[in-house]
């Protein structure tokens, strides 16, 4: 129990506990950000015109391409042959 609510899901996104806990929250708040963003813009359509839509891009091509490219970068280190 305690590894299915703690370990699996940060170690299935190659991250520990910690490291997990702090980009999860970086996301939280980022997103509660451009939520509050959002709901201005819904009040005053001149204001935060681009924001919401900019926020969800900016965490797409985080979540995404970037996890992406650590995954290649893991496969090529697990795939390199040493010569001596």
């Amino acid at each position: 129990m305690f590894n299915r609510l703690f370990v699996d899901h940060p170690r299935s996104v190659d991250e520990n506990y910690v490291e997990h806990f702090a980009v999860a929250s970086k996301f939280g708040l980022t997103m509660i950000r451009g939520g509050i963003c959002a709901l201005i813009h819904a009040l005053v359509p001149g204001w935060c015109v681009t924001t919401g839509s900019d926020t969800i891009q900016r965490l797409n091509r985080i979540m995404v391409e970037q996890r992406r490219a650590k995954g290649r970068a893991v496969m090529e280190l697990q795939t390199v042959d040493w010569v001596i």
